[in-house]
């Protein structure tokens, strides 16, 4: 064997051996991670505590404002280097009442109805509103009618979340520009109201409340807009096709007020090699008023806080600085991803990897990134790591709402990706408490953020 033979193997084998060595490390630390997840972890009875003391925390609200300070007490306690809070101007809307709708055919019998309130609508008349029903699949469908069919008329919004579809936010996506825009989108043909089917996979008789918009619309043409139930909007249709002149009644006090201040909680480890260098896990602390905001997002808040706790009960000291951010306002606003990338921007802050959970507190699944392909590559090159965890899912797409306005050249944008066959039955509903998350599933979702966060950190980006 000739020497430069003998020194190409040597290196090849050396390098071999140090690439073993790096893996079987990263095996050891995925390991401890899960295991004080899983053994020790505080995310459940974190979560305990953020819905049942403290409850729905909608923007503007006493329990949105509790919860800040909940946040930031128990972010305290993990003797992390800095915990603050940013402030952020928010929007206040408030429910009133609860709303009753009925519908009566020629008959006159009444057959009610579970409706609620879309956020951000008006409220109708004191003694309510009154109207003959049109029925139409979706926003398209206006024009068939046109002014003269639909002015003075309720349109009821029924195009469904596709079943057929796999990918459950696929379905959302494609049915919910019935709730976002319908109300302003029917306010043009003269309609007096609307009615949407809920963003529900499942048949049942909650009513899933969720923002919506009336762009530029002026005051004097707004209309109230609420959504029904997915058995009611069945029921209704069934109705109509029967009896074509039902009259539709519903009553709400919903009631729009001034900005407020609220805050984003904010807690820190910072960096030992490149403190000014940013990575970032979060998810939103409000919530919709009907339900507890379990999985929508209580259970990204407290895995985002585990991720921090994770790091320091390992005893991992990490390279870069790791921020939780609990943002305020996702659901009928974004103004705390907003005014935290702002703030980032101001103080020329780099952010190199941002991690969101909002798609609930099932099993996690994997990840979807918002990155460059060397990047998505090295995530690959890491699957035989998360192979024991059964996190198999590592694909280009959407990472999340609260983090996207920090996207730009150089960051990695990720979001987990639980089971997403549930999540749309509790979204923005009533039924989104604490007893539908399961322990065991909210606990392996802050380990494999927290296992991505580690490997992101030790690795750097691409």
């Amino acid at each position: 064997m000739t020497l430069r033979l003998f020194l190409s193997f040597f290196t090849l084998f050396m390098g071999l051996t140090s690439l073993n060595a790096q893996t079987e490390q990263d095996s050891i630390t995925l390991r401890k991670l899960y295991d004080i997840s899983l053994m020790q972890g505080k995310s459940y009875e974190w979560l305990r505590t953020l819905t049942k003391d403290i409850g729905p925390r909608l923007s503007g609200s006493e329990g949105a404002e509790k919860a800040v300070q909940w946040a930031k007490k128990e972010l305290e306690t993990l003797q992390l280097d800095s915990v603050w809070l940013q402030p952020v101007m928010v929007p206040k809307w408030t429910r009133g009442a609860a709303e009753t709708a009925y519908f009566t055919t020629t008959d006159s019998a009444k057959t009610t109805v579970p409706i609620c309130a879309l956020g951000g609508s008006v409220a109708t008349a004191e003694n309510g509103l009154s109207a003959k029903v049109i029925e139409v699949q979706g926003i398209e469908d206006l024009e068939r009618y046109g002014k003269d069919q639909l002015k003075g008329k309720l349109v009821f919004y029924n195009r469904p979340m596709q079943a057929d579809l796999i990918e459950t936010f696929n379905a959302y996506g494609n049915a919910v520009d019935q709730r976002g825009a319908g109300a302003m989108e029917a306010a043009k043909y003269g309609a007096v109201g609307v009615i949407v089917r809920s963003m529900n996979l499942r048949q049942d008789d909650f009513p899933h409340t969720g923002a919506m918009s009336y762009g530029d619309l002026p005051d004097e043409q707004r209309i109230p807009a609420a959504a029904i139930s997915t058995n009611g909007a069945n029921l209704l249709s069934k109705t109509l096709k029967e009896n074509p002149e039902t009259q539709f009644y519903y009553k709400m006090s919903c009631e729009n007020h001034e900005d407020v201040k609220s805050y984003n909680v904010i807690g820190q480890i910072t960096g030992s090699e490149s403190p000014e260098k940013y990575m970032v896990v979060g998810g939103h602390m409000d919530s919709w008023d009907l339900g507890e905001g379990a999985q929508d997002d209580g259970a990204g808040i407290v895995q985002s806080m585990e991720v921090l706790r994770l790091m320091k009960a390992s005893n991992y000291k990490p390279k870069h600085s790791i921020r939780a951010v609990l943002y305020m306002n996702e659901e009928n606003g974004l103004r705390g991803g907003t005014t935290y990338a702002e703030e980032a921007k101001k103080q020329n802050q780099k952010h190199i990897f941002a991690l969101e959970s909002d798609s609930g507190g099932f099993t996690p699944r994997g990840f979807s990134f918002d990155a460059s392909d060397a990047n998505v590559q090295q995530v690959l090159e890491w699957k035989e790591l998360f192979k024991p965890y059964l996190i198999h899912y590592f694909e280009k797409g959407h990472s999340g709402a609260d983090i996207g306005p920090l996207e730009g050249e150089g960051i990695v944008l990720a979001g987990l990706r639980p089971d997403s066959q549930r999540y749309f039955d509790y979204h923005h509903a009533a039924n989104d408490t604490f007893e539908v998350v399961n322990r065991r599933e909210l606990e392996l979702g802050a380990a494999a953020m927290a296992s991505l966060v580690y490997l992101f950190d030790r690795y750097g980006v691409k």
